[in-house]
Parts: C-alpha cells; structure tokens; sequence
C-alpha cells in the first residue's frame, strides 16, 4: 500500500487488503411477555438506568477536543446532564472554530480562560496533558479518533467519543486496544451511536432480547435523505485547511457516510443481534456529490450467519424518497424501529402486539418523542456511571459497529466479498501520517469497482 507522510493514494489502500459487541450499558423492573411470563430486567440485560438527571457527586471537569457544531452541542449536552459539572478548556485545529464554540458557551455562562484554549493538531495532547480534567469530549473528525482515545486513556481520563470512532481498521484495533486499557483503569466510555442510550430503542431491544419476537431471522437498516452539507474550495486556502473544513465529504476524514452517519443503523443491528457480520457484498455509486472522493449511495448485504442477514442501504441525494430506521424479523413477528417514528412490534398479520409508550402532551396525546434527548441522556448515563461507580463502555461495541460499515464500504468500493476476518487482519489506513495546514501530495480518485470490460 502506497503511505507515506504526505499521503496515501486512495486507489492504493484498495489493493491492500468477534468478538461480539456489547450489549449496551441500567434500569429497574421487570419486562413481561403478553401471558404475563417475568422476564429479564433492564438490570440482567446490562441495560442504562435512564436516569432524567445524572446523581449528584464528585465535581466533574471536562474538556472539549473538536468545537465544530457537534463538539459545542456535546458541551452543552454534557453541561446540561448534571449538576456540578464543568467545560474547562477547549481544543481545536482551527482558531475561528474555537472562538466560536466559546462565545456559545458563553453565553450560557461559561467561560474558558484563555490559557485554557489550545490550538493546532497537537491542541488535543495539549488539553489532556494540562492536568485539569476528569472527562475527555472527543468530536473532531472521525480519522483522528483513535489517537485522541489513545492519548486520553493513556492520561486515565474518562472519555465520551463522537461516532464513528474511526475510519479505517488500523484505527479500529487501535481503538479496541485502548478501550481494554481503559477497562484495565475504570475509565467509563461513552460513544456517540446514541441509540444505545435512547429510551425507545432500549425499551425496544429489552422486548427482542426477552424473546418477543423469536429468533431473529432478517433485517434491514436504512438511512436515505437530502445531501448534507459541504463546502467549495475558497481561494488561498490550501488543501488540508479545504479538507479539513469540508471533512464530512473526504473519506480519508469521515470515512464516508456508510460509515459516518449509516453506523447508527449498522449499530442497532449488531445490537440487537448480539453478534457482528461475518462478511458483506455491496455496490454503490457517486452520482451527484460536488466535491470529496465519496460515493452518495450505497447497497450493502451483510450476513450474519445461520441463515440470518441484512439488508443496508444509505443514501444522500436530494429530491429522492427518504427514510431512517430499522426492521427486525424474528420467528414470532417483527419490530419497526426509527429515530422519528414510534416503535412498534407486529405479528405477521399486521397486528400491532407491542409498542412504546411515549409521553404524552397537554392534551392527553402522544409526543411520539422520547422524554430525555438522547443526545443528553448518553451524557447523564456516563456522569452516572463515573459517580456510582458502576462501570461502563461502549467503546468495543462502537468499533465493532463501525467496523462493520468499513467492510460495507470496502465490499463496494472494490465490488469483492470483503470478510470480518480480513478487515480484523487489514493493513488498510487511510490518510496523512504527518498533518499540517499546507498542501499534500494526496490524490482522491473516486473508487471504481471490478474491471472494465
């Protein structure tokens, strides 16, 4: 494979070539079946507890690497998720970025100090090694992960990452070594595949593993919308500093969006499966995308083993029929699961035998939302976890799942059966081993799959 420290040719990690996940973090009470069987609690099932507010403790400081839009919103989450709780330095690449998630913050009434704020791509070691944090907020782009986790467990700090945790799979096994150290040390991890700590999905998998809709048989996942963002090359600006503010469309940087945003998905099946695939084949294309290397359409068979596999697809193209969810189809019936419409468990009849009760507004109605944000509720469920001292890490199920969307990309990237094995086994890297501002000797020819005929 082409790597070297000005870059890695992206045809060139193409010829370069489990442990199953956990099952998620723990509430009380007993699950019953419609003969009112008991079944397992949350509790037996390593489930959160789903506390609306984290309990009070030990003042907890944190810092924050990554002030994008979702660094300052895991700030104000994580603010927001308890008392006695502190954002106290803050890290980024980019000086304009930094000084805008601090005007947010302060107007919160937050305020950093300015000996508190680092900047540059060391900025995050920087952070870490200032001595005065107890909590690691990890959202800069996905490629640089696994070093922040890295650097973070290594200084026993408690972590929260962004999903997905990296972009290749010599990030993955970094990342799982580091989750182990961090177990080894009590340090509690939380990653950003948010589902996991959302009260509908959790209610829904404690349904699936307490038997109510049988062995599972099949699923799909799926995540179809408009484009997202993206951002032309201004002039004067130089390659990385263009890359790096228009990350989500740079597979070396995202690592695409079956990987990036259609992880969550992928994650909610390995979960809710209890295992991850053993191998995929896929297509997809780049038909519309302005800038980047990535494709904007995927379609991915992954299989599970026994006769059990999924169908995934994602996409990002306007003005396409869209969705987001998940089915599930067991020997007994089949769950509807989605970020933005209410869970459901029917027979195969169409017969609704199950469904989560959201809670209702004023008028006695549905909200068909979950009462806590699950973008907070992560956060209560990691500050509970360091103050009751009741461990937890999603950190090997997360690297598991993503993982999972790197074989997904890799099977249609290259149009080959990709294994777990070999993914587990691959030298597959992808980007810069040295990182500055300046322009890079990087080429991004879009994968083109089999060969021409």
């Amino acid at each position: 494979m082409e790597n070297s420290s000005k870059g890695v040719s992206r045809r060139g990690f193409l010829s370069s070539s489990v442990k199953a996940g956990t099952v998620g973090a723990l509430a009380t009470g007993t699950i019953l079946s419609a003969c009112g069987e008991s079944k397992k609690s949350y509790e037996e099932l390593g489930l959160p507890e789903m506390l609306d507010k984290a309990p009070d403790g030990k003042k907890l400081k944190a810092g924050l690497v990554g002030c994008g839009n979702r660094g300052t919103g895991a700030a104000l989450n994580f603010l927001a998720s308890g008392n006695g709780l502190e954002i106290v330095a803050l890290a980024d690449v980019f000086e304009d970025q930094l000084k805008d998630c601090r005007t947010k913050l302060a107007e919160k009434g937050v305020e950093i100090s300015d000996d508190k704020c680092y900047i540059g791509f060391e900025a995050y070691q920087k952070l870490i090694d200032s001595g005065d944090v107890d909590v690691v907020l990890l959202a800069t782009p996905p490629h640089f992960r696994p070093d922040h986790f890295e650097a973070s467990v290594k200084a026993k700090k408690h972590v929260f990452m962004e999903k997905p945790i990296a972009v290749d799979p010599v990030g993955v096994r970094k990342i799982l070594s580091s989750a182990k150290k961090a177990e080894a040390f009590g340090l509690n991890v939380v990653c950003g595949t948010q589902r996991r700590h959302q009260r509908d999905y959790v209610a829904s998998f404690a349904q699936v593993a307490n038997g109510a809709i049988g062995q599972i048989l099949a699923a799909k996942a799926y995540w179809n919308q408009a484009h997202v963002w993206y951002n032309e090359k201004k002039a004067g600006q130089t390659d990385m500093e263009h890359m790096m503010r228009n990350w989500n469309n740079f597979a070396w940087l995202s690592g695409d969006h079956i990987v990036e945003q259609h992880v969550h998905n992928i994650d909610v099946v390995n979960w809710f499966a209890r295992k991850t695939p053993q191998f995929a084949i896929g297509f997809g294309s780049r038909q519309r995308r302005k800038t980047g290397d990535q494709y904007d359409n995927f379609s991915v068979d992954f299989t599970y083993g026994n006769g059990f596999s999924m169908h995934s697809m994602c996409r990002q193209i306007d003005e396409c029929a869209n969705g987001i969810g998940e089915v599930i189809v067991g020997t007994k019936g089949m769950i509807h699961l989605s970020d933005i419409n209410p869970h459901k468990i029917y027979d195969f009849n169409g017969k609704v035998l199950w469904e989560y009760e959201y809670p209702k507004n004023e008028k006695g109605e549905s909200t068909g939302r979950v009462k806590l944000t699950p973008y907070i509720q992560e956060h209560v469920d990691l500050v509970t976890a360091i103050r009751t001292g009741r461990y937890l890490s999603d950190a090997e199920a997360c690297a598991h799942s993503t993982l999972s969307g790197i074989m997904g990309r890799t099977a249609a990237y290259t149009g080959k059966k990709v294994t777990w094995e070999k993914m587990m086994k691959s030298d597959m890297r992808l980007g810069p081993t040295e990182y500055h501002l300046g322009d890079v000797d990087m080429r991004f020819e879009v994968p083109v799959p089999g060969a021409a005929v």
